[in-house]
């Protein structure tokens, strides 16, 4: 199952207010970055949070937290309910704790050109 793009839309909408916000469709399902890191992914219409020791404590304040692989065979991941979704502060504060909690994106490093390619001689 993938995530349909109606959740993508109403997700981006409730995150609308949040800076520096944009999200990658990734082999069917999103993730989705705060300040060029990725904070969390979107799979079959779930949502799953990067877990960081912040962002536990700010879950832990409303005594939330599930924990659960965002798709198979992966680490797990803080899954947010479906009805915490409905609230816009709260989850764009939970995304800008994880996006600072979490390490700058390493640099990537610059293409190197191509040599022209030649047709070979007989």
């Amino acid at each position: 199952m993938t995530t349909r793009a109606e959740t993508m839309e109403f997700l981006l909408d409730q995150l609308g207010d949040a800076p520096n916000l944009r999200t990658r469709r990734m082999f069917g399902e999103y993730a989705l970055y705060r300040d060029d890191k990725v904070v969390a992914f979107v799979c079959d219409d779930e949502l799953f949070i990067k877990p960081t020791d912040e962002g536990r404590a700010y879950i832990e304040a409303d005594g939330l937290v599930h924990e659960a692989p965002a798709y198979p065979g992966s680490k797990l991941y803080f899954r947010v309910d479906g009805d915490r979704w409905e609230d816009r502060e709260w989850l764009a504060e939970l995304t800008r704790v994880t996006a600072d909690a979490l390490p700058a994106p390493k640099p990537k490093n610059p293409k190197t050109p191509r040599a022209p390619r030649t047709p070979e001689r007989d």
